[in-house]
């Protein structure tokens, strides 16, 4: 009993995709594995950029830099030797953490607006390599065909079926389902150690936290890197969902915007508000791309973001929080 609740969050995080897996059998429109996809990858997104940016109080406007390197690290790895979906979330997540690493060596000396400018102009300068790099399609995108890539663990395509999914967008369902769980347990485990109260500190005040003997450049490059590495995976699982891939939506900026938004609208203090910003303004974005015109996205975003930075400045659970 004791083990239960010491592990209860992993055991609830299980439970949710064996749920999730068992409804997944009911007839229903295939429509909404698309939108549950770009849901938790917008969960993901927002997670992993939470972790500097609302523990440590950094903005980054990078998230489309790093979610572009997962994605070119996919194609490159499919271009030179057909590398199967897992081998690419892997190496995507490991380059944008050495990325994140690097870049961040550099750039978090910088505070406030320099460092958002940055961080900003990282993802534009990625943006133009790519688009000049022929071998991954450059400017004009390129195709990419689910032949081998559902070689997961021995699992091979029959009649259309990936081993227990019932077919190819299911499987992807299923693995960014586990990769956002996976986000949110690494988010959690970072606000409740010691990382996060270090992080919390330097948001607090970065030269008294020096003072108390807080390494704060050390772990502002962990956080970095791990931001990164989180954002890379949720880009290299990309390619492989819409088959077909360019330099403007690898890197498009809104992504940078989307995930400043969904932590301030959830909460940014605590690892529940990313995930509450991705699910409303993912669900909300989804719906409005059926219902709507996916052009007024951004002015949704807008209207919503307005509203709660008004009535709700510190996100969802800081009104709840407050009313109880």
């Amino acid at each position: 009993m004791t083990m239960v609740l010491r592990y209860k969050f992993e055991i609830g995080c299980v439970l949710v995709l064996v749920l999730a897996f068992i409804v997944a059998q009911l007839p229903f429109n295939r429509f909404f594995y698309f939108a549950g996809f770009a849901v938790l990858q917008y969960i993901m997104i927002a997670t992993a950029w939470n972790i500097l940016g609302g523990y440590g109080g950094y903005i980054n406007f990078g998230t489309a830099g790093f979610l572009g390197v997962g994605s070119y690290a996919s194609i490159a790895l499919i271009q030179w030797g057909d590398v199967t979906i897992v081998p690419q979330i892997l190496i995507g997540a490991a380059l944008a953490g050495f990325l994140g690493l690097f870049i961040g060596y550099f750039t978090l000396r910088l505070k406030g607006v320099y460092f958002a400018i940055a961080t900003l102009a990282l993802a534009i300068v990625l943006e133009t390599v790519v688009n000049n790099w022929d071998f991954v399609g450059g400017a004009a995108g390129i195709s990419i065909l689910p032949t081998r890539q559902p070689e997961l663990l021995g699992a091979i395509i029959v009649d259309r079926k990936v081993g227990i999914f019932g077919n190819y967008k299911e499987f992807l369902f299923f693995l960014i389902a586990g990769m956002a769980i996976f986000s949110v347990w690494v988010a959690r485990t970072i606000e409740k150690g010691k990382l996060g109260r270090g992080l919390n500190a330097i948001k607090d005040n970065e030269e008294a936290a020096e003072c108390m003997g807080v390494p704060t450049l050390r772990l502002k490059l962990i956080a970095t890197t791990i931001s990164g590495a989180l954002m890379g995976a949720a880009g290299a699982i990309f390619p492989s969902y819409l088959t077909f891939i360019d330099p403007l939506t690898a890197f498009n900026l809104e992504f940078a915007v989307y995930s400043l938004a969904m932590p301030m609208i959830g909460g940014t203090f605590t690892w529940i508000g990313p995930v509450l910003g991705g699910l409303l303004l993912g669900t909300v974005q989804q719906v409005s791309i059926v219902t709507i015109s996916s052009e007024l996205n951004l002015l949704i975003l807008g209207v919503v973001l307005v509203g709660f930075v008004t009535f709700a400045p510190h996100g969802l659970v800081g009104w709840f929080m407050k009313k109880n």
